[in-house]
Parts: C-alpha cells; sequence; structure tokens
C-alpha cells in the first residue's frame, strides 16, 4: 500500500522484499542489489527477520530509515543511530497523509 501511496505521490522508488513480485509497476527485488542515491528507507518487514540486512541498509548509506507499526527494532535502530542514519518510529502511510514524510528535507 505505500508503495502504491509513494508512486501515486512521484516518487522514485526501489522495492525489495523477501520474494521477488511488483506492485504498482514496481519490481520488487530480492537479495542485496546495489540500489544508489537512497534517502529514506521503509522497514516492513519485522524484527526477527532484519538481523541479515543490517550490514546491507547501512552500506546504502540512505539518510533515514523509517520503522513502521510492529517493525521497531531498539538493537537496529541504535546500530542507524549511531552510523548517523536519522531513525523513525512512524507510520510512512500516515506520514504521507499529513504531508510530513518529507517536511524536514
Amino acid at each position: 500500500m505505500c508503495l502504491r501511496e509513494l508512486v501515486g505521490r512521484n516518487f522514485q522508488v526501489e522495492a525489495l522484499g523477501l520474494q521477488e513480485g511488483s506492485v504498482a509497476g514496481i519490481p520488487i527485488s530480492t537479495g542485496r542489489p546495489s540500489f544508489t542515491g537512497i534517502h529514506t528507507i521503509t522497514l516492513y518487514i519485522g524484527p526477527q527477520n532484519q538481523p541479515p540486512f543490517y550490514q546491507y541498509i547501512i552500506d546504502l548509506k540512505p539518510s533515514r530509515v523509517i520503522f513502521n507499526p510492529g517493525t521497531e527494532n531498539p538493537e537496529f535502530e541504535d546500530l542507524l543511530g549511531k552510523t548517523g542514519i536519522e531513525v523513525t518510529t512512524a507510520c510512512s502511510i500516515v506520514m504521507l497523509h499529513a504531508g510530513v514524510f518529507f517536511e524536514n528535507y
């Protein structure tokens, strides 16, 4: 749903998931693709599935990672903060609807 919202608002997006597919015309990649220029990562995978992605996400060098409800992970949030990546715990869809998704950017 968030992907559809972002595409509908003309955001450039990349999608990464545990299974290949496509949403709103955007292919869902698996593995560790070499994305560049990533500003915000919005997580929808639970904390139990996040550890294999820690270093990959850090290496993408996003400005911000959004932990959506149910994805909160104090260990990963702390690790991101220590690398200078902003951590936001909020619902990306609510942020989009409220007009604050890119309020400070």
